[in-house]
């Protein structure tokens, strides 16, 4: 990026203006323990409004509680405006797979129940955003929300903003270390945490993240496939593939329009 510090600057007042004109009294964000949630948070806390930073682990990889709790930590210490809370939701996801249905469709259960735990996490959010009138911050980026919709619907999709989502995840990377965001974090493999155990981003997209900027770029631009590599053969069709797949979560919800002579 040609200047990260003014890209902090930009986010930075986005946000505090986004909020004056919004009436609200602050932010809520989710912390994972990953790089997207720690910059979005830290941005955050720059605009000197109230932030409450909530951890919500679900069965949770012990990693990535203790890379969210040194991040929180270190936020407290350096912003005054930053609070915290921890809501274990161990109980609530347990309780929730006991009421449900026996089925043999194991694979698009676990699916589910991955999505399942973005969606209670979205609830608790919103829970604390109407408790303290604050807004949900989003801690997407460009190549997960109209890339290759890496996300869930109505789970970590649900937010009030998206303060990041216009920045590729290597940028994100880049901002994190000008922000001085703690190295085990920006050295952690992505993971969206929803699995209970260390399967990372690369092995559920089946590529990494430049790999996927690059192919989200070659396709904006209609590149000519004629002179790729074997590899960004298989990378460009499996973003495309991902791009059409995940079309639903990308765009508006079809609305069904009567035909005026029908009213």
């Amino acid at each position: 990026m040609k200047s990260v510090e003014k890209i902090e600057n930009h986010i930075t007042n986005w946000l505090k203006n986004y909020l004056n004109n919004s009436n609200m009294n602050g932010f809520v964000i989710g912390i994972s323990g990953g790089v997207d949630s720690a910059v979005t948070s830290t941005l955050c806390a720059k605009t000197s409004n109230k932030v409450l930073c909530l951890e919500m682990p679900i069965l949770q990889d012990s990693r990535q509680e203790n890379r969210a709790r040194k991040h929180i930590d270190w936020l407290k210490k350096k912003f005054p405006n930053v609070t915290s809370y921890r809501l274990s939701l161990d109980k609530v996801f347990s309780s929730f797979q006991d009421t449900l249905p026996n089925t043999k469709k194991k694979d698009v259960q676990s699916l589910s129940l991955a999505n399942t735990r973005a969606r209670l996490r979205m609830t608790s959010l919103y829970y604390f955003a109407a408790l303290n009138k604050y807004l949900v911050a989003g801690t997407g980026n460009k190549v997960e929300d109209f890339g290759v919709g890496f996300y869930t619907k109505y789970g970590d999709g649900g937010v009030d903003i998206s303060p990041i989502a216009d920045l590729n995840k290597t940028q994100v990377f880049e901002l994190s270390n000008h922000l001085g965001i703690n190295k085990e974090i920006q050295n952690a493999s992505p993971t969206d945490g929803l699995w209970g155990d260390d399967r990372t981003d690369e092995d559920q997209l089946g590529a990494t993240y430049p790999e996927l900027e690059w192919a989200m770029e070659a396709y904006k631009n209609k590149t000519s496939r004629d002179h790729f590599s074997d590899r960004e053969k298989i990378v460009y069709n499996l973003y495309v593939n991902l791009h059409a797949q995940n079309q639903h979560k990308m765009t508006p919800i079809p609305v069904c329009q009567i035909p005026k002579d029908f009213l």
